[in-house]
C-alpha cells in the first residue's frame, strides 16, 4: 500500500502535480440510473449550513461516553447527526429559556 504524503511536503506537491483530473465532459454517467422523484424528496442535504445561514462555532466539550451513545443511537433513529441533534437540543433550551 502506498504512503500518503501531506500537500504541504514538496513530495505530495510533486505528487498533485502528477494528478491529472478528468473533466466532467469526458466522465460516463450512463449506467448511473436516475433517481425517482421519491428518492430526491427523501434526500436531505448534510454538512455545511447554506451560504447566508449564520456560521457554527467549532468548539471542543467534555461529554459523559454514557450521553454520548445515548445521543449517537437517538441521532441514528431520526437519521441526523449526532452533533445536530445536540445542537437542536441546545437550541429549543435557549429558545425555552429566552421566553
Amino acid at each position: 500500500m502506498g504512503r500518503k504524503y501531506s500537500g504541504s511536503s514538496v513530495r505530495g506537491q510533486r505528487a498533485k502535480k502528477s494528478v491529472r483530473p478528468i473533466p466532467d465532459r469526458e466522465i460516463d454517467f450512463s449506467d448511473i440510473p436516475e433517481l425517482s422523484d421519491k428518492e430526491l424528496a427523501s434526500m436531505k442535504r448534510v454538512g455545511r449550513p447554506l451560504l447566508g445561514a449564520p456560521p457554527r462555532k467549532l468548539i471542543a466539550v467534555r461529554i459523559d461516553q454514557s450521553v454520548l451513545d445515548h445521543l449517537r443511537r437517538e441521532a441514528k433513529k431520526m437519521a441526523t447527526g449526532y452533533q445536530t441533534l445536540i445542537n437542536e437540543i441546545l437550541a429549543k433550551h435557549v429558545r425555552k429559556k429566552a421566553v
